[in-house]
């Protein structure tokens, strides 16, 4: 194994080759504390995702983790893979932070200081929910937009809005509110994707007033109003011949007026094939539009989501962006975002609705070799002496699981000391966790080991007894769940508080080499937080 101290990583970071920086710890720790950088790939599923997440196996790996052997094994799963450059942070996260590097608490930490940042650098104005609702009261004509996910809007959201994902806001403008005396407003959960939805439709120069929303549906209940639960987020508008002549338009002013490259078919195709280099080819359409046909290669990355959340999606600083629509404005847009982060993105100049590609990128396949057995054979197993683990996420297992069965988690089988002499029977929401935690059993001279095939109601009709508890995995165990974001979402309103505070004050915690990456479009220099003074 091969070893880096945090000083020699911390440079890496920021120079001009390629590094995947990855924290092969479960989430919850992940999201508990890790540096600025660093994107999490959790040791539980690590094969799960890795070849659509690093597709060129030459790339430089630095991985991380608690001092705790797990960054070994999982340099050990890489390396099976054929990744044939991959070291480790010498003495893992407490290392960093003995080093006097932060580690940041929460996800999705760049594009939130980024969004942040924007908001000061671009004045994008916003409004208050009492603001808001005195001009809903005087009759104002006012549409308020949500720019989150589908998912995320039906799970709550503020009553009377409508549901139009970030990346759509600019394209789809002419049939949301075509009439310059509409006044907009953006809202998501918190901040970020309000402050870059707003800019986002302020960058095209519409005449009508736009404003994000303080705060978002966390600032909704802190005010004491009440969201909306299972809303119906429904399909955003179509656009005529006309709507889609300016949606072409605005691409091409926007991409002028930043600088946004742009490449043609011939120069993707070489770039493809440039094995020296890690390409990421996404497209920002809807799921709808992205289904009917895409580029060949092309991950499904809805654009104001892939803004949101590169941390989850570009595992490889210094790596090639492509990213492609049908009129080029969602991904100019897109790329516009993505380039005021630091990383190296074009925009493809072709037209995505008229492919034939179905496919989506091929995933590692993970071996299902492992012996499967039905719910209706386990009790005669158990009583063999089979041990039963269930690799179920925490609070999954929590709210229902086989009676007798133990809860487990692939990083921690070693501490279960399971004697070799016993049968052990895996359950799992998803079979290939269950395959991935075989590997590791059988490492540990298992040998007698079966997964067990069905889901919950299948296990119930097979007569086993489903039970809850409520304090088991403890909280400390459940390393696969970010308690620090959950609560803010069902009505802990101390919650909501602690997390807005913690979003505003991101930027001070951020260093002069993490913020040197960072450049809102509208700064020329490096914005120096410190020397500005809020609105």
């Amino acid at each position: 194994m091969r070893y880096l101290q945090p000083s020699r990583a911390k440079d890496l970071l920021t120079a001009k080759e390629e590094i995947a920086f990855i924290d092969v710890r479960e989430h919850g720790q992940y999201g508990e504390g890790h540096p600025f950088f660093a994107v999490n790939l959790p040791y539980s599923r690590l094969e799960m995702s890795v070849s659509s997440l690093l597709p060129s196996k030459t790339v430089r790996i630095l991985l991380l983790d608690d001092n705790d052997g797990i960054a070994e094994k999982a340099a050990t799963r890489l390396a099976a893979l054929g990744y044939d450059d991959v070291c480790i942070l010498e003495a893992g996260a407490l290392a960093w932070e003995d080093a006097g590097h932060m580690l940041f608490k929460g996800i999705n930490v760049p594009s939130k200081a980024f969004g942040e940042m924007v908001e000061h650098a671009m004045s994008t104005p916003s409004i208050t929910v009492e603001e808001l609702q005195a001009r809903r009261r005087d009759g104002s004509n006012l549409i308020l937009l949500d720019g989150r996910s589908p998912r995320e809007f039906r799970s709550m959201n503020i009553p009377g809005a409508l549901s139009c994902p970030n990346a759509e806001l600019p394209h789809r403008l002419p049939a949301l509110a075509g009439d310059p005396e509409t006044i907009i407003v953006v809202n998501c959960a918190g901040r970020t994707r309000s402050i870059i939805g707003a800019q986002s439709l302020l960058n095209l120069h519409p005449a009508n007033e736009i404003y994000a929303l303080q705060n978002g549906t966390q600032g909704w209940c802190l005010a004491g109003l009440e969201l909306q639960r299972g809303s119906d987020p429904g399909e955003v508008p179509k656009l005529d011949e006309t709507a889609l002549a300016i949606s072409r338009d605005r691409a091409a002013t926007l991409m002028s007026r930043f600088g946004i490259p742009q490449i043609d078919l011939d120069t993707l195709a070489s770039w493809q094939e440039d094995e020296t280099r890690t390409l990421y080819l996404f497209d920002v359409r809807t799921v709808e539009e992205y289904s009917a046909g895409h580029f060949a290669g092309a991950a499904h990355a809805p654009g104001g989501q892939l803004v949101q959340a590169t941390d989850q999606c570009i595992v490889v600083r210094g790596a090639r962006i492509v990213v492609s629509d049908d009129t080029g404005l969602r991904a100019a847009n897109t790329a516009l975002w993505l380039r005021g982060m630091g990383h190296d993105v074009a925009v493809l100049r072709h037209d995505a609705s008229t492919c034939n590609t179905r496919v989506e990128p091929r995933q590692v396949e993970i071996s299902m070799n492992l012996p499967v057995i039905t719910g209706d054979e386990l009790t005669d197993r158990l009583a063999s002496g089979a041990v039963l683990l269930d690799l179920s996420p925490g609070v999954a297992y929590r709210a229902a699981h086989i009676e007798n069965s133990i809860w487990a988690i692939r990083p921690r089988l070693d501490a279960l000391h399971i004697s070799t002499e016993h049968e052990v029977i895996l359950a799992s929401r998803t079979a290939a966790v269950a395959e991935l935690a075989a590997i590791d059993l059988r490492e540990n001279g298992l040998t007698r080991i079966s997964r067990l095939d069905g889901t919950l109601d299948d296990w119930r009709k097979a007569g086993l007894a489903i039970v809850a508890s409520s304090d088991q995995p403890r909280e400390e165990d459940c390393i696969d769940f970010l308690f620090f974001v959950h609560s803010r979402h069902e009505g802990d309103l101390e919650a909501s508080r602690r997390y807005l505070e913690w979003e505003v004050n991101l930027l001070k915690q951020v260093d002069a080499q993490e913020l040197s990456t960072l450049n809102p479009p509208a700064v020329q220099r490096p914005w120096n937080y410190r020397a500005s003074t809020p609105r």
